[in-house]
């Protein structure tokens, strides 16, 4: 770690400062410059270029799990954090992009309710104003729909659903609710 800084830091200071700075001779900095690659490090090379070729093939969606197991089909004896390692260090990573879901249409031909708060969100007893929100979160398995009722009194949830889907205004679910809500 002391030498690769030394290496790093090369044109900003003289060598003899730097090696004062890290607590080594110029002596043994010299020793490492010259001193051959160990097996590791050989094999860590090796290993780096695989994992770019397949990192490149995948399309640069592979993280550390699938391309450990791409890598050990091609007959390498590696292990998840060696693998990770490598990646971590060269800045090999996977860029995440979350897919885009459109739940607004304002270009519709439906009524539009009428603003009964008129932005007042302030209630004096419990029951005398509730408000509905849905929402949506993306998983593993597909879209979630998540709708809550609240109290604007307590600010306490009354009810609440999730689903797989989005329901239509005549659902058995949304019956409920606006039966509440009206």
């Amino acid at each position: 770690m002391r030498f690769k800084f030394i290496e790093e830091q090369l044109g900003k200071l003289p060598i003899k400062r730097l090696c004062q700075i890290m607590d080594v001779s110029p002596r043994g900095y010299r020793a490492y410059r010259t001193r051959p690659m160990s097996r590791s490090q050989r094999t860590d090379m090796v290993l780096l270029a695989h994992i770019r070729d397949q990192f490149e093939l995948s399309g640069n969606s592979y993280g550390r799990p699938r391309m450990t197991e791409e890598l050990k089909e091609l007959g390498l004896e590696v292990g998840h954090r060696r693998v990770g390692r490598l990646m971590r260090q060269n800045n090999i990573s996977v860029i995440r992009t979350r897919k885009h879901k459109v739940t607004t249409d304002s270009n519709h031909k439906f009524n539009i309710a009428p603003n009964l708060l008129k932005q007042n969100f302030t209630a004096d007893k419990p029951n005398q104003k509730w408000v509905v929100d849905i929402s949506y979160i993306w998983t593993r398995e597909g879209w979630l729909y998540f709708a809550a009722v609240l109290d604007l009194h307590s600010r306490g949830v009354i009810g609440w659903s999730v689903s797989n889907r989005m329901h239509h205004r005549h659902s058995r679910w949304s019956r409920r609710i606006w039966r509440y809500v009206r």
